[in-house]
């Protein structure tokens, strides 16, 4: 990824996180949407075919979005090389070294931090996919992205946590998501000053 690549994306998640700021007021009337159980979205397949490969979800049944901004845990893959170039669920084109990424659930145009469990190296992706529709999987990740956070192409999948920082609400307005709130926290900490000496 290029250095003026990620001063952009950089750009993206400050703005993101400036507009979710302002629209905090409209959180607090959005109900959280329930998150599914991934059983809900299996597809029926023989017993002998799941013992041996993940199982495959269906991707004409519509995962409820989940707008709630709490963090998940579970499995990332990636973009194969076939899926270069093509047209994506927001109408844009794959773009193997950008910040894409593909969820089920999250809305379209939601930011997040993505870490690698396994190897404590996160990125930052913006959603604008639908997928991966394999069971325990929450995200499909650009390769460059999957590279930046250390899984492999031998390796295919790791175990992540994807905390959103900024979520599109329906009317407009944003949510600040888990990673959003930490880091808007931290800000806030460094900006402090510092107590006088003696108290």
């Amino acid at each position: 990824m290029t250095v003026s690549t990620r001063c952009s994306n950089l750009v993206t998640i400050a703005a993101a996180i400036t507009t979710a700021l302002c629209g905090l007021e409209a959180q607090a009337s959005t109900p959280n949407e329930p998150i599914p159980a991934s059983s809900d979205l299996v597809s029926q397949q023989p017993a002998t075919a799941q013992k041996h490969a993940p199982r495959r979800l269906s991707a004409n049944i519509k995962a409820p979005v989940d707008r709630s901004g709490k963090k998940r845990v579970g499995k990332a893959s990636f973009y194969a090389p076939m899926f270069a170039g093509r047209k994506m669920a927001d109408g844009t084109k794959m773009d193997p070294q950008d910040d894409n990424a593909a969820s089920r659930t999250l809305p379209l145009g939601t930011t997040a931090k993505v870490t690698n469990l396994e190897t404590g190296k996160s990125a930052f992706v913006t959603i604008q996919d639908r997928g991966p529709y394999v069971d325990g999987r929450i995200v499909d990740l650009s390769p460059s992205t999957a590279r930046e956070i250390g899984i492999s192409h031998r390796q295919g999948v790791a175990r992540v946590e994807v905390a959103p920082i900024a979520v599109p609400l329906p009317n407009g307005g944003v949510k600040l998501g888990a990673a959003g709130q930490a880091i808007l926290a931290r800000n806030d900490r460094a900006s402090r000053p510092f107590p006088p000496v003696g108290w």
